[in-house]
């Protein structure tokens, strides 16, 4: 499975600290029935063992639905249940030593907050960019908001998908209309929601709308 611009339009990551006493797993299929179109498991507390039986669990949801499935910075886990591939930061394993290891058939997203960041990623076999934070975000307190100027310049300078992530909600994701991204990444927008069916499908319609217009 490859990661293409229409799989960036609803892409769900995942966050237990949302789950109030639910199972995760639960949550996620109620993405993905509401039609969520990529996940990344991103649980920074968890350990290998416990990624792992995570992992294994969301993937054959993913599989079901036939949706690409990504882990967050952990090859050894990615490799361990055959997952689609991996996202990893500016922080983490470089993309070109990622794709040596993964090889090429898998998926890697490479996080990116500027010009240079998003080219040297693409240069170094990254399927996708994740730039960021758009908005004010709980999930990474130390990332500064992206501008929109700053958005366009990244999504014109690569030829791969871009998808936005950091506070987007159903509030301000309009906002993101012009940058050029092809969908938007969110974690409480679905998951510390009441009814994470109903977020995810609103929040479709409306990355729909933010990347084709009205039609």
């Amino acid at each position: 499975m490859k990661a293409d611009k229409k799989s960036m339009l609803l892409y769900a990551v995942t966050d237990r600290a949302w789950l109030n006493g639910r199972n995760l797993e639960d949550d996620v299929e109620e993405a993905l029935k509401a039609g969520v179109t990529f996940v990344q498991l991103r649980e920074k507390h968890a350990s290998y063992d416990e990624m792992v039986d995570l992992a294994k669990k969301i993937k054959a949801l993913t599989d079901r639905y036939n949706v690409p499935f990504v882990i967050d910075d952990n090859i050894e886990v990615a490799k361990a249940v055959d997952a689609d591939g991996v996202h990893i930061g500016q922080s983490d394993t470089e993309a070109k030593k990622a794709r040596q290891m993964l090889g090429n058939d898998k998926i890697i997203g490479v996080s990116a907050s500027n010009v240079k960041e998003a080219v040297e990623a693409e240069k170094n076999g990254a399927d996708y960019i994740g730039i960021g934070a758009m908005f004010p975000t709980d999930t990474k307190k130390d990332h500064r908001d992206l501008t929109f100027e700053e958005a366009k310049k990244i999504t014109s300078s690569v030829n791969i998908p871009v998808v936005a992530i950091g506070g987007i909600n159903s509030k301000n994701i309009m906002e993101l209309k012009g940058t050029g991204v092809d969908g938007v990444a969110v974690v409480s927008a679905i998951f510390a929601s009441d009814d994470r069916y109903a977020a995810a499908k609103e929040l479709l319609k409306l990355s729909k709308k933010m990347v084709y217009g009205d039609e």
